[in-house]
């Protein structure tokens, strides 16, 4: 009997000292790049919305239970302490495999090099010995007991078990629902959701994106202007020459577009639309014409959403035109919104998505977006991430007060966008919380929005080419190109980023 007590005793000890090993390494790791740990921490899916206070927190108490468990006095209570955290530490990483399909990792030193699976057996293992000791730590102490008192002191550790995986569902489910849609400026990065694959130089940098499907992609080229190339993808190129049904006209501003199995010409300044199919590249003029617009996005093949100037104050207006016999304008005069001028500080980019049957707008100098039914209704307005809600611009005045320019260098909070089914992808030039600098200067950050949920998903990074930086990116589903100078570049998106994209996907209005 003896031989047990003493065989009980030291394989507390060793448990005891197992723990103050474990936590004084994971703390001191943690520690010594404090800063990384909670940029990790704050790029967590779960605990993102926590993470200022909960990296300290994590530190302190590992800290503390070490010291509690050298003391004879405390070391049970540190014990407990300690089989507390290691089943949080667990629940988190069930959690993070099988409930996410991003992993970030803010362990260090050793416990970084384990994939996850891993991880989590290894914390099984030290909640079991932790578990373990606290029970014939509690059996031998209290000999004199009934069997009934004795045999439910596993039911309390159980108990507390489960009570400590429900204070880390609570706080996952607390921090979905603030990051999701009350975001506190905190990205979220995946580990590599988009894969380089291709890099091609197409010597101009005067080239945008006019489109794609039926696996191409489409360039427009502003010094050719009815010129369009056609890229598939093994990269083979073939260029196109679109041809319409006028001996002449005066184009003023010509952009191409091209939605499968139509292409478009559009020229807001003369004004005209001319529209066709892609077997033929042979586009017809639409009658009648539109009204003047600075910016339009075919809908279908007769109709475009675009925005032109108000006849009643002068600001920018969205509206929808279709042509054809049963021709008609609707503007639409309650979606933009003034905050200085009506014009520079709600300028913006323009989306339609086929899937949704949705109009989408971005403002440029502000964190906000509009989604707006066919007919220009609106649906809602949300909101990107960033802080900046108002648009930080300044107006000058010329020729007596009847042109306006900027007065000095403004801040582009959204540089540029890609719809994508349900998702809205954005280009931001504003860092969030917990995020490198030194990264800011090499890549640009393209963050993820689901329409219809009204929430942010996550981010990822594109990355410059000698010293050039993304100007213009279009998403497909199953690529990213993008342009940097006159590079095109193609990324690949990885199955995680497709299941994720799934995962968040809702029902449409």
């Amino acid at each position: 009997m003896r031989l047990y007590k003493n065989a009980r005793k030291v394989f507390l000890e060793i448990v005891c000292l197992l723990y103050v090993f474990l936590l004084v390494y994971a703390a001191m790791n943690k520690g010594l790049d404090f800063e990384n740990f909670k940029v990790e921490l704050g790029q967590s899916p779960l605990l993102s919305a926590f993470a200022g206070w909960i990296s300290w927190a994590v530190l302190i108490v590992e800290f503390l239970i070490a010291i509690l468990l050298l003391f004879p006095s405390t070391r049970i209570k540190a014990l407990y302490a300690g089989f507390c955290l290691m089943t949080m530490f667990t629940a988190y990483i069930f959690i993070m495999l099988n409930y996410s399909s991003f992993l970030p990792c803010s362990c260090g030193g050793i416990l970084e090099k384990m994939s996850w699976q891993e991880h989590l057996v290894f914390n099984i293992i030290f909640v079991v010995l932790a578990g373990l000791g606290l029970w014939l730590n509690h059996s031998q102490s209290s000999p004199g007991r009934k069997a009934k008192k004795f045999l439910s002191y596993p039911a309390n550790l159980v108990l507390t078990f489960l009570c400590s995986c429900v204070a880390v569902i609570i706080l996952f489910l607390s921090s979905e629902e603030i990051m999701h849609h009350q975001n506190p400026f905190i990205r979220r990065y995946p580990h590599h959701p988009v894969t380089l694959t291709h890099t091609l130089d197409l010597k101009y940098n005067s080239y945008y994106f006019a489109g794609a499907g039926e696996g191409k992609l489409y360039l427009g080229n502003y010094t050719v202007p009815m010129y369009l190339l056609s890229i598939d993808s093994k990269l083979r190129q073939q260029k196109i020459r679109a041809t319409f049904n006028r001996d002449s006209f005066s184009f003023k501003s010509i952009r191409m577009a091209v939605r499968p199995p139509f292409f478009y010409i559009i020229d807001g300044k003369s004004p005209a639309i001319f529209s066709g199919r892609i077997s033929n590249w042979n586009a017809q003029l639409q009658n009648p014409r539109p009204p003047y617009f600075s910016t339009a996005i075919p809908m279908d093949s007769s109709t475009i959403a675009f925005r032109g100037i108000s006849k009643t104050n002068n600001n920018n207006i969205l509206g929808v035109f279709k042509a054809g016999t049963q021709s008609k304008i609707k503007m639409a005069p309650q979606l933009l919104e003034m905050q200085i001028d009506g014009v520079f500080d709600t300028d913006g980019m323009l989306h339609y998505s086929q899937e949704m049957k949705r109009i989408i707008y971005l403002y440029s100098y502000r964190n906000e977006y509009i989604v707006a039914d066919a007919d220009g209704e609106l649906d809602y307005r949300g909101n990107t991430i960033d802080t900046v809600s108002q648009a930080q611009i300044k107006i000058a005045y010329l020729k007596e007060k009847t042109e306006q320019t900027m007065a000095k260098p403004t801040l582009t909070v959204n540089a540029s966008s890609s719809v994508c089914g349900h998702l809205l992808f954005v280009n931001s030039n504003v860092p969030g919380r917990y995020e490198q600098k030194e990264v800011w200067k090499q890549a640009s950050v393209i963050d993820v929005y689901d329409l219809n949920k009204n929430a942010y998903v996550f981010s990822f990074h594109i990355y410059g080419i000698d010293g050039k930086k993304l100007r213009n990116f279009l998403v497909t589903p199953a690529y990213v190109y993008a342009l940097i100078d006159t590079k095109l570049v193609v990324y690949q998106l990885n199955e995680k980023l497709k299941n994720e994209m799934k995962r968040v996907a809702g029902k449409s209005f």
